[in-house]
């Protein structure tokens, strides 16, 4: 019996796209603050918007980026 190997090119992708995340995670929240910091500017609704789908963005790919990590770890269904 083969005893069951890390796929390295999923963990290497998992990892790609964790790091994405974090990138993302410090973004979504800068841009919202700077969005609610300024009500009357005429930007307000953009940065709001832009801010909460780049923190679902975020939420988005670090399921993803797990998920890829414990595929190249345990393997696929």
């Amino acid at each position: 019996m083969e005893t069951p190997r890390t796929n390295k090119n999923l963990l290497v992708d998992g990892l790609k796209t964790m790091g994405f995340t974090l990138f993302l995670a410090f973004l979504g929240p800068l841009i919202l603050h700077a969005g609610f910091s300024n009500p009357d500017k005429p930007l307000y609704i953009p940065l709001v918007i832009s801010g909460v789908v780049i923190c679902g963005a975020a939420i988005y790919f670090g399921f993803k980026g797990i998920r890829r990590i414990m595929d190249s770890l345990f393997g696929e269904k």
